[in-house]
């Protein structure tokens, strides 16, 4: 009987530049926590503390290394040696139109880095005071079963998160590259908002939320929109649910309020002053007009932080969160702890519905797979699949057992146990910024790939069990 083969090799990113972040000793990707990996379609990026290397591979025929197909890039962030500061974060910014996609960088002082794919730094803006733990981009998209889209990046730091609109992201892009267009047809370029450097000017908005009434927190995300506390005024702003976990919490849950104060007099304060300074510094510019232009940028303010309420806690001393993964559409989060055991929480209950133990250093990933064997056979090859005929799974890679195992959501069976190479990672690749309305031709599942470190290979989870 033949081997039964559930995964498929995609190409390979071995190249010498790999030496440069400690590529060609045993064991190089898994064993350095400060080595950091971001995925996306034909693109790995790889971190350490000041270089990155953003690898553009192709799939091949044979399955092995071609040099001819790997491009690789290479980007030295500029970092203050004073403060100690190095790379802590890196995520893809993918989108579907024109503006494709961008590697974001946060770093150890709290500053969020833009670049493009050939390593033009495109815009740096600082977030808050402290280091950024992770970039997470997270959207659901319109379809039969979502009313409306919402897409964002959480940025979490210790005991803080941050959001941001993806459209305020996108927008701020197509204004760069539009700027750099017209700079290189030497078209007018004092309108664009970029500076002497090239690099986008423009401030992105965002909302700013401390979280830390627990404890700091090691990981955190926004879990989707929820509705507004009992026995308060119905208003047109949001409330969000956010989960962190920490050292001193397993698991914690806050309110976000979009609002830094709910009271009437707040409110217009918030509209009126901003108005009142300014017309205010308008009309004194008129009058007291000086032709000396500064020299420095203005500081930047601190933002201050918003309301966030929290709304429960689950303290189990000795043990420790460490790892936080979300489902697609935000309602489960798989949470690894110190003590070997994966729990998945309910989000909208705030419940864990299941448990798993003897998991240590264990890495979660959700996926969708066609579980029921009638719906894969019925289907032609001109006819694709539509959300409705995946199972959410949950991919669980244990790497002192050397396997990975794929769990039916939320309580059904164990589908699948295939080995996994010591020294490999599970990845996925990020979020897709979209707010087109989603179709069942068009439907991308949720997938999970294996980068081996040793060979270098690149291999992708098949999504039927047979």
């Amino acid at each position: 009987m033949s081997r039964r083969l559930h995964t498929t090799d995609l190409g390979c990113i071995a190249c010498d530049a790999l030496t440069d972040l400690g590529a060609g000793k045993e064991g190089w990707l898994v064993d350095n926590p400060a080595l950091l990996i971001s995925l996306d379609t034909h693109s790995v990026a790889l971190a350490n503390r000041s270089l990155i290397l953003i690898l553009h591979w192709q799939s091949s025929n044979n399955g092995r290394p071609d040099p001819d197909n790997n491009r690789v890039v290479k980007i030295r962030p500029d970092l203050s040696p004073i403060e100690s500061e190095y790379i802590s974060a890196v995520e893809w910014f993918v989108f579907d139109d024109e503006v494709s996609r961008v590697l974001a960088v946060g770093t150890s002082r709290g500053y969020l880095l833009i670049y493009s794919l050939h390593g033009k730094l495109i815009h740096k803006q600082i977030v808050n005071t402290g280091k950024i733990l992770k970039l997470r981009v997270r959207g659901t998209k319109r379809d039969l079963t979502e009313d409306t889209s919402s897409e964002e990046v959480c940025v979490v730091m210790p005991g803080v998160i941050a959001r941001f609109e993806g459209s305020d992201i996108q927008n701020m892009l197509q204004r760069w590259f539009q700027g750099t267009d017209s700079q290189f047809w030497n078209d007018s370029f004092d309108k664009m908002d970029l500076d002497d450097s090239g690099i986008s000017s423009t401030r992105l908005p965002y909302q700013l939320w401390n979280v830390s009434k627990y404890g700091p927190c090691s990981d955190a995300a926004i879990t989707g929109v929820m509705p507004p506390p009992l026995m308060e005024t119905q208003s047109s702003q949001h409330y969000y649910c956010a989960v962190t976990i920490g050292d001193d919490a397993v698991i914690s849950a806050f309110r976000l309020s979009e609002d830094k104060s709910r009271s009437l007099v707040g409110a217009i304060l918030s509209k009126v002053v901003p108005a009142t300074f300014s017309t205010i510094a308008s009309f004194s510019k008129l009058i007291w007009r000086s032709e000396q232009k500064p020299t420095k940028k203005p500081e930047v303010k601190a933002q201050p932080f918003a309301r966030a309420s929290p709304l429960t806690c689950l303290k189990d001393h000795p043990r420790k969160g460490e790892k936080l993964t979300l489902s697609p559409n935000g309602t489960l989060a798989a949470i690894t702890d110190s003590l070997g055991r994966i729990l998945l929480l309910d989000t909208q209950a705030l419940v864990v519905v299941r448990l798993w133990k003897g998991y240590r250093d264990a890495n979660c990933l959700f996926v969708e797979m066609l579980v029921n064997k009638d719906t894969a056979a019925s289907r032609s090859a001109y006819h694709g699949y539509s959300k409705s005929d995946y199972c959410l799974c949950l991919a669980i890679h244990a790497p002192r057992k050397g396997i990975v195992e794929v769990w039916q959501m939320r309580t059904g069976p164990r589908l699948l146990t295939i080995p996994c190479t010591r020294g490999s990672k599970i990845l996925q690749p990020t979020y897709r910024f979209n707010s087109a309305m989603t179709t069942s031709s068009s439907y991308i599942p949720l997938e999970v790939f294996f980068l081996n470190g040793d060979s270098g290979q690149i291999s992708i989870l098949n999504r039927t069990l047979n």
